[in-house]
């Protein structure tokens, strides 16, 4: 994976405003029910000494049509979670656990991972790949701002069957012809860490690696152009398209920080 541009990594019709404090919901299956939610993190109140930890279903066959339950320990997070969906963040009392994905409604285990969940952080729990192969990733999420007139911005590429891909963030007025790739050669289980890029208004492109860019060619994805407001940071997971005759790749969006005053 290369990534390109002036943008600074960090380990760990009109524009689509990327408002803090939501974190986008897919359509493709519903909505998860999640217990004792909560928006994306803002410093809020009361729950700096708790973790917080959300989940994201970007397997397309994992627990069919009733989703996935995901328990930490023998707490229940949430109900039925359904490919493409991204459940709001959960608090949770910091420690050593063991999250347990099951078949909705069966208790049937399909994937457990173990992680430590520290006060005042805020965790992704991602559930990814084909059901025969089914694995869960722990992914610690930024909690603090981007740097002044930056957004931060992370890509998770859970698309089994695109291949190598380029990502491009085409800025407001201009063409993906004359922009520089964003990431370059990201594959399935890449995670790019937080890139800082300049607050703005950008259309997320998706191509196969290698592919030169033209203004009317053929895209695996074209977003809706998206204002990223300053300070904020962002998650972007590619997952596969419910199209299986050819690649396709659809895109979540997750709120991880927002400032307060946002």
């Amino acid at each position: 994976m290369n990534t390109k541009g002036t943008v600074n990594q960090r380990a760990g019709a009109g524009a689509a405003a990327h408002r803090p404090g939501v974190a986008r919901l897919a359509q493709a299956a519903g909505l998860a029910v999640v217990l004792a939610g909560l928006p994306g993190c803002q410093n809020l109140a009361g729950t700096t000494s708790l973790s917080q930890v959300r989940i994201i279903d970007a397997s397309p066959d994992a627990g069919g049509s009733a989703g996935l339950d995901v328990y930490q320990g023998s707490s229940i997070l949430a109900y039925g979670v359904g490919f493409g969906t991204t459940t709001t963040y959960v608090p949770i009392t910091p420690g050593g656990y063991t999250v347990q994905v099951d078949t909705g409604k069966t208790h049937q285990e399909l994937v457990s991972a173990s992680g430590t969940f520290l006060p005042n952080q805020q965790y992704t729990v991602l559930v990814g790949s084909y059901a025969a192969s089914l694995q869960e990733l722990i992914l610690k999420d930024q909690n603090q701002a981007a740097p002044t007139g930056d957004t931060s911005l992370r890509i998770l590429d859970q698309s089994i069957r695109a291949g190598a891909v380029d990502v491009y963030l085409v800025p407001s007025g201009g063409s993906v012809t004359t922009t520089r790739p964003f990431v370059t050669g990201i594959n399935f289980n890449s995670n790019t860490g937080y890139l800082d890029l300049p607050t703005g208004t950008y259309t997320l492109v998706v191509l196969p690696s290698g592919t030169a860019p033209t203004a009317s060619g053929a895209t695996l994805y074209t977003g809706a152009a998206v204002s990223y407001f300053g300070g904020t940071a962002t998650t972007v997971v590619l997952i596969d398209t419910n199209v299986t005759t050819v690649p396709a790749i659809n895109v979540l969006t997750a709120t991880d920080y927002a400032p307060a005053d946002e």
